[in-house]
């Protein structure tokens, strides 16, 4: 193999850490991908460690020990969080996308993979440090940004449904009172989870927040702590929630009249 140059062994690096969040990767590892010296390899992911910083594209961590090695988090400034979203937002309001019951279509936006990503890297960014074992979703529109999220977390998504299905084995079956006040079911493969690990909910749209209590609801049947709850948006109207702790990416406040105007703006906690 020629030598491989140092641009050249920093632009593989940063691919191989960024495509794989969370996960730990050995010195030893590089320098045999790469047939160089543990303090060249030090010395490249020192200088990736300063660009991810100095362009907000993430952090890049060094842990020491015989366990140790490098490892990358999707890791965002509250500013350019809040500035993302300050701007999704603009996209958001006005009356071409109010829905009946005040809801607002977004669907687009959730389809859209860069849109999505950026999201669940923000939502990762906001519960790194509560150590998710799991990042859980309610199907379906819930699915991209959960995914993205546990993407960027490391971590397995797991996805409650309406109903069980064949393929995924026996189920534990709830009932919920929805936001609209019917009784719903939820149901969970039994082997989807293990009992004591640590959930991290994550949905796209909070009104009343009664589908966000089921699966805080279907978690305890499992023996499971959830420690945190996000979602893309959430309704300024009903002001007190069935959840409480959520942090929600926009609030939305449709502003009655003969045409209905959507205000979507930044959650408050991305002004911290």
């Amino acid at each position: 193999m020629e030598k491989i140059r140092r641009n050249e062994r920093m632009s593989v690096m940063m691919k191989i850490l960024s495509g794989a969040p969370g996960k730990m990767f050995t010195l030893n590892q590089f320098c045999e991908l790469f047939g160089a010296a543990k303090s060249t390899i030090s010395e490249d992911i020192d200088a990736l460690r300063r660009v991810a910083k100095e362009f907000d594209l993430g952090e890049i961590e060094t842990i020491t020990g015989a366990a140790g090695g490098v490892l990358y988090r999707p890791q965002h400034s509250r500013e350019s969080a809040r500035t993302f979203i300050a701007d999704l937002g603009r996209q958001l309001s006005g009356t071409e996308r109010v829905l009946p019951g005040d809801f607002l279509y977004y669907s687009d936006i959730l389809s859209t993979p860069e849109i999505v990503n950026r999201m669940g890297e923000i939502l990762a960014t906001e519960f790194e440090n509560k150590r998710a074992d799991f990042v859980l979703t309610m199907e379906t529109k819930g699915i991209p940004v959960a995914f993205a999220t546990a993407n960027a977390l490391g971590v397995p998504l797991v996805i409650a449904r309406h109903s069980s299905k064949v393929y995924e084995g026996s189920a534990v079956n709830i009932n919920y009172v929805s936001g609209s006040g019917n009784i719903e079911t939820m149901s969970l493969s039994r082997r989807a989870v293990k009992e004591n690990q640590r959930a991290l909910i994550v949905d796209d749209f909070l009104k009343g927040g009664g589908t966000a209590r089921g699966m805080v609801e279907l978690m305890r049947e499992f023996n499971v702590a959830v420690v945190g709850m996000g979602f893309v948006m959430a309704t300024v109207n009903p002001e007190k929630k069935r959840v409480v702790g959520e942090r929600s990416l926009m609030t939305l406040e449709v502003l009655s009249g003969e045409t209905p105007e959507a205000i979507v703006r930044p959650a408050s906690w991305l002004n911290g």
